[in-house]
Order: C-alpha cells, then structure tokens, then sequence
C-alpha cells in the first residue's frame, strides 16, 4: 500500500537563483491560475492546508518548495514537490507577468533534479492556446530521464459524453475532482511510479 507519510512546507523563492539547492528527485507542478493546483497538493499528500489556495487567482508569485515522503512496502521514499506560478488570470502588469515567464522558464529547462512535469488542465477548457503551448514546450524541453503527465482537474463538472471526448482526444491523460476525490489515488500511484518505479 502506498501512503505519503510525511509532507511539509519548506520555502518559495522568487526566481531559480533563490531555489533550493538541487539534489533530491523533484516534481514540477504547472497550469493555469485557477486550476486547482494547490487543491491537488493537498489532495496527493493528505495535508488539508499545505499548498495555500486562494479564491484570488495568480496570488502564487513564487517557485513553492515541499518536501514529500512517500512509504511503500515498509520503505520511504523523499521527492520534493514544486508549484510553480498559475498563469493566465493573473491581474498583474505585463513587466511582471514576463518577468515570471523568463524565471519559470529559465527554471524548467535548467532545474536538473526534476524528473517529473505535471501540466494541470480544467478539463471544461480542452482547447486553451495557453495549455497548448504549454504542453509544446515541455515536450521540446523533456530529456530522457524525465516524464510528463497531464492531469485534468474539476472532471466532476463533466457529463459522461464529455469525459468520453476528452479522453478519445487525451489517452494519456489522467481524469481527477479534487473535490470528490476522484482518481486522487491513481494520481498518487502514477506520480509515485513515475519517480521511482522507473
């Protein structure tokens, strides 16, 4: 049985340059402001308030930092989980908005310990230029060691008809509610797997 026996907060950084120092295997969490990325942090590790959520999108400015310890078969196992800044509703000015872009790209093509891209989508905006391109780049920056996995978030709001569309579109995906715990220890188990069942 796999569990998260541990997790907690360890610091934000502003850019890479504050990062923390690399070395422990980590996962990248990205997506749009709103998305529910912090809902699915807390979800994955069964910390009710570990990653802050707010009702005000973008408030996440910084590179968040957690370390995570998963067990397995009496064994533990340390990754670190990083959210990363939501983009799109944000409401701040053009100058910062780029100046987040130029950090966050700089940190995901340069950031050697992640092993682990997960590109949050609202499974009720499939078609979203942002997500799209979003998906491009991380494919034409992914080395051999590491993976991605698209999630789709608040799949409760979905008929059947439309969860069907979006996984004949998306195979690979993986469908969650954060809100009715759907798929959350699936989720677990991929996300688990992909960083040391490799």
């Amino acid at each position: 049985m796999l569990i998260v026996k541990r997790a907690n907060y360890l610091t934000s950084a502003p850019s890479i340059k504050e990062a923390i120092e690399e070395g422990i295997t980590e996962v990248a969490f990205l997506g749009r402001s709103n998305v529910g990325k912090s809902s699915f942090i807390n979800s994955i590790t069964n910390y009710k308030n570990l990653a802050k959520s707010s009702s005000t999108p973008g408030k996440t400015k910084m590179i968040n930092f957690f370390e995570v310890v998963f067990k397995k078969d009496d064994n533990d196992f340390i990754c670190r989980f990083v959210d990363l800044p939501g983009f799109g509703y944000a409401k701040v000015s053009k100058k910062e908005k780029l100046n987040w872009e130029k950090n966050l790209t700089k940190f995901l093509k340069e950031r050697n310990s992640i092993r682990l891209f997960i590109h949050l989508r609202d499974a009720r905006h499939i078609n979203l230029e942002s997500d799209k391109n979003l998906s491009e780049y991380l494919n034409s920056i992914k080395r051999e060691d590491q993976k991605i996995l698209e999630i789709f978030t608040k799949v409760d709001k979905l008929k059947q008809k439309e969860k069907s569309l979006l996984l004949n579109k998306f195979p690979n995906a993986l469908l969650i509610s954060n809100l009715k715990k759907f798929h959350i220890e699936k989720a677990r188990e991929v996300i688990f797997n992909s960083l040391f069942m490799m």
